[in-house]
């Protein structure tokens, strides 16, 4: 197999030492208003394939539960899976950077990282990499019995890969959603479809990118697999060295997706009082979804929005009433 599968090509708008936020998009999503129902996302562990994560930055040290590097950098060291890049790093603070009352916020700010370096510091890595980090994180089985119960991948290559589609069956068939970038080689048009692998895979969760505004990123890929779509443009999170930086792709908007699934999980699984398969858990996510106008290639279900089934809760009562003046 060859050097195929890369970052999805990615816009850094700006880097600072420091912020204070809550960012727009973990906002947009309205992934606070679970935080007390989902207990934050504690005890779910995501897998990040990617290029690896900055295990010291103050918003991610505690929520690091382990990696594994499966490239060839730091002469090819299993153990040593630290990011030389900054994307892993940027995505991981969006699923779970810790609420700390400085830096910024993750969406699930109490979810166990597991970091499986498949990318070099260039950002390129084998397909044979990413099939060992997947069917690595499958296998996965933490400190206390943790298991992986979501996978997260903002990367992608033009080549259907036989092997590689296996592994995330595999997965999924293990009760994991495995939440992929759809990818940026959008042309701003809804009905002429791009396709990068694994994206475009049937049993992922593919998901396209907006802007704060709610308008389609003109980058975003549109095909028939695009699930649902969340913010990737301009979004904050952490960096290497400590520091903050505002990225857009639709590597930005696959993180918001894996870090809901990690509430939605802990508050469902609470109400349903039992685990919860894949398919339940996809379920759960797509009922929170909106329409925002576009077409289904482009937009999927919509854009997420966690409480809304809460908000239409509160409309029900309003409604009967009214039926019976």
């Amino acid at each position: 197999m060859k050097n195929h599968v890369k970052l999805l090509p990615y816009t850094i708008q700006s880097v600072v030492d420091q912020t204070n936020e809550t960012p727009e998009g973990v906002q947009l999503v309205q992934a606070p208003s679970l935080w007390e129902a989902s207990s934050q996302g504690e005890g779910i562990v995501i897998a990040v394939i990617d290029t690896g994560v900055d295990t010291t930055h103050p918003d991610l040290q505690d929520r690091i539960i382990g990696g594994r590097n499966f490239t060839s950098d730091y002469q090819g060291n299993p153990e040593q899976f630290e990011d030389n890049n900054g994307h892993g790093t940027h995505v991981s603070g969006t699923i779970a950077a810790t609420l700390n009352q400085e830096g910024v916020v993750g969406v699930a700010p109490k979810a166990k990282i597991l970091s499986l370096k498949a990318l070099t510091e260039q950002g390129a890595g084998q397909y044979e990499w990413i099939i060992k980090a997947i069917r690595y994180a499958t296998e996965w089985c933490g400190p206390a019995n943790e298991r992986v119960r979501v996978i997260s991948m903002s990367l992608g290559g033009p080549e259907d890969v036989p092997e590689m589609h296996e592994a995330i069956q595999d997965a999924v068939n293990q009760n994991i959603s495995v939440v992929v970038a759809a990818g940026n080689e959008g042309d701003s048009l809804e009905d002429t479809f791009e396709y990068a692998y694994p994206g475009a895979y049937n049993e992922v969760i593919s998901v396209g990118a907006v802007t704060m505004d709610l308008e389609l990123a003109p980058f975003s890929n549109t095909h028939t697999e695009i699930d649902l779509v969340a913010p990737g443009v301009e979004v904050i999170s952490t960096y290497p060295a400590h520091q903050y930086a505002k990225l857009s792709g639709t590597s930005m908007a696959a993180p918001h997706i894996a870090g809901s699934i990690a509430l939605l999980i802990n508050l469902s699984e609470k109400e349903f009082e039992r685990t919860l398969s894949e398919a339940e858990i996809y379920a759960q996510l797509i009922r929170r979804t909106v329409p925002i106008g576009y077409k289904k290639a482009a937009e999927g279900n919509g854009f997420l929005q966690l409480n809304v089934v809460e908000k239409l809760h509160e409309l029900i009562p309003k409604a009967s009433m009214n039926t019976t003046n």
